[in-house]
């Protein structure tokens, strides 16, 4: 069973390889901002409490994104496998998500980090373009669209976040090292850890991923 966590920095390149390996293996890939934006539109009382919070400009506490994932993880789609992107962030969300996921009969099975170093991050992040349509992630340094300023995958018109400066950035960066840098000796304590080097070409750190995806299917 592959419910796979998919760690790193951002801008380590875990949009592209979370496309590929949703493509590849047709397992939902399931993002916390996804989450929320389903929950708010769908008028489910969690989301009605995050809509509240996200509104007055207040971070969503960890009880209720937790609440969140598992909803989302219980349902049909995910009987098959997953791919939790963005969740866990903290070491409670982490020990949350193994306590719910033998309870709804989700339990992690893989944990996939890509590691990056800071100096390259922030070399890459100037570069990066999102689809706001399909979620698909691109880089016009090292993985450009073929048609430029457009998704490859549905047509849609591509951006770049308003967060991808450097200022921005680095505070993000530090804030990802200071929360979820501890899940990493969380996750090896489990015996599921993998992690891998994101300075590799897209094409082949998916090669190593994949083969890691197949051996544990």
């Amino acid at each position: 069973m592959l419910n796979i966590i998919l760690m790193g920095p951002p801008g380590a390149g875990k949009g592209t390889q979370a496309t590929r390996i949703e493509d590849e293996f047709h397992l939902p890939h399931i993002s916390t901002g996804d989450m929320f934006r389903e929950a708010i539109a769908n008028g489910t009382e969690l989301g009605k409490k995050a809509k509240a919070i996200i509104e007055s400009g207040g971070l969503v506490p960890d009880e209720i994104t937790i609440g969140l994932v598992k909803e989302r993880l219980a349902k049909e789609d995910c009987a098959s496998g997953y791919l939790l992107d963005g969740f866990p962030r903290t070491l409670p969300q982490a020990e949350a998500l193994t306590e719910m996921g033998p309870e709804i009969g989700r339990p992690a099975t893989l944990v996939v980090d890509i590691s990056v170093p800071d100096e390259e991050l922030i070399k890459r992040i100037s570069g990066r373009r999102v689809c706001p349509s399909c979620g698909a992630s691109y880089n016009i340094h090292s993985v450009p669209p073929k048609e430029e300023g457009v998704c490859d995958r549905c047509s849609g018109k591509l951006i770049q976040r308003k967060d991808d400066n450097e200022e921005s950035f680095s505070l993000r960066l530090s804030n990802y090292h200071q929360q979820t840098a501890p899940l990493i000796e969380y996750y090896k304590g489990q015996g599921i850890y993998h992690g891998f080097l994101g300075t590799v070409s897209p094409d082949s750190l998916f090669e190593e991923i994949k083969a890691l995806l197949e051996a544990n299917r």
